[in-house]
């Protein structure tokens, strides 16, 4: 009858000190370890939204460039011996774009203020000519543009039946780089090229030949 009451009282005696400190200590680990891999998952998550919210912003700003550049020299009379808008690339790489195309819902033949175009890297963004004003195309707060530049791009042909005739087509390449104004540490660079508008086409016959 005493060993019954003695083993009834030794199970149903609690954890010793040691046992707990054991158990709080394994606790605390698990937890530790969970969340520095909780932390480590939320800084990738955010890299990861700032990463992609700074190439987004780059591209847009790529397109609406080469959007713009795709309709320069646009005119409502095609064919035009001198086209007032013609697009007159730089010989070199520059980072200023000048560009002009027709909105007149009845061509004039001239090249009117709002039908003036340009972009430009200014105070970290990029901006854009409407007429005689220039507005933000980038927001500077949300990302700063370290570099912009516009390269020109041509490629000539040269067929000789029965003269040398040249044809050359333009083409720009635009290169973007900028990095976040949160964080200067997370930079990325766009690069697109589009062609331009009205090829140049060149026959030079020499005297006495038929063309």
């Amino acid at each position: 009858m005493r060993r019954q009451r003695q083993d009834r009282r030794r199970s149903q005696c609690g954890l010793s000190m040691i046992e707990l400190m054991v158990g709080a200590a394994i606790a605390l680990f698990i937890t530790a370890a969970g969340s520095t891999l909780l932390v480590g998952q939320l800084r990738e998550s955010r890299a990861l939204m700032l990463d992609t919210r700074l190439t987004q912003e780059l591209r847009n700003a790529s397109e609406l460039i080469a959007r713009d550049l795709r309709r320069a020299g646009y005119s409502g009379h095609p064919g035009i011996a001198a086209n007032p808008y013609a697009y007159t690339a730089a010989a070199a790489t520059t980072d200023i774009l000048s560009l002009r195309y027709s909105m007149d819902a009845s061509e004039n033949d001239r090249v009117d203020i709002n039908e003036e175009f340009g972009f430009r890297r200014r105070n970290g963004a990029i901006e854009m000519q409407l007429g005689g004003t220039w507005q933000s195309v980038t927001d500077a707060n949300v990302v700063t543009v370290t570099d912009f530049s516009v390269t020109p791009l041509i490629a000539e042909t040269t067929v000789v039946s029965p003269c040398p005739t040249r044809l050359q087509s333009r083409g720009v390449a635009i290169a973007i780089t900028a990095a976040l104004a949160s964080d200067p540490r997370v930079m990325r660079s766009v690069r697109t090229t589009t062609r331009v508008r009205a090829d140049t086409l060149t026959e030079s016959c020499p005297p006495g030949a038929t063309t």
